[in-house]
């Protein structure tokens, strides 16, 4: 695993993705380079009968599948999420999230991860399988911390 990349990943998730801020997500990444995206209680993110919104899930679902399908990739290549199938298994009131992805399989052309979502209490609320293509020679990272410095 990358370690320089997985950095130059969280530096870039935390000061460039506006919804990351937005939201109040943050991004680390396991030993095996399995992102985990957390995201604390927001009652702003409820719907109207006081959950956290399934859309919420879905974003924290879609961002942990990404960034682990990211991590498993050359550093010039771009993922893009292809599909994504999602499953709300339990409300989650007043709770901060956790999302974690795992790689299932890595391709040439796509990665399969699938996603778990947990309150804190470590109840199972979300779970989500994703397919993640691969565009390859596609470079980002370089051109977004060249931004960054540049600001």
């Amino acid at each position: 695993m990358n370690e320089t990349r997985l950095e130059q990943y969280k530096k870039i998730f935390h000061n460039k993705v506006p919804i990351a801020r937005y939201f109040g997500m943050k991004l680390s990444f396991k030993e095996d380079g399995s992102a985990v995206i957390e995201l604390p209680y927001n009652p702003n993110l409820d719907h109207g009968l006081g959950g956290v919104h399934g859309g919420v899930y879905a974003t924290l679902l879609d961002t942990a599948g990404w960034f682990t399908a990211a991590a498993a990739q050359d550093i010039r290549s771009w993922v893009a999420t292809a599909d994504l199938s999602v499953r709300l298994l339990e409300v989650a009131r007043k709770t901060s999230l956790r999302a974690e992805g795992r790689l299932i399989k890595a391709g040439k052309r796509q990665n399969i991860v699938e996603m778990s979502l947990y309150d804190d209490e470590e109840r199972l609320v979300g779970y989500a399988t994703g397919s993640f293509m691969i565009l390859h020679n596609v470079s980002f990272l370089e051109e977004l911390l060249e931004d960054d410095e540049k600001s």
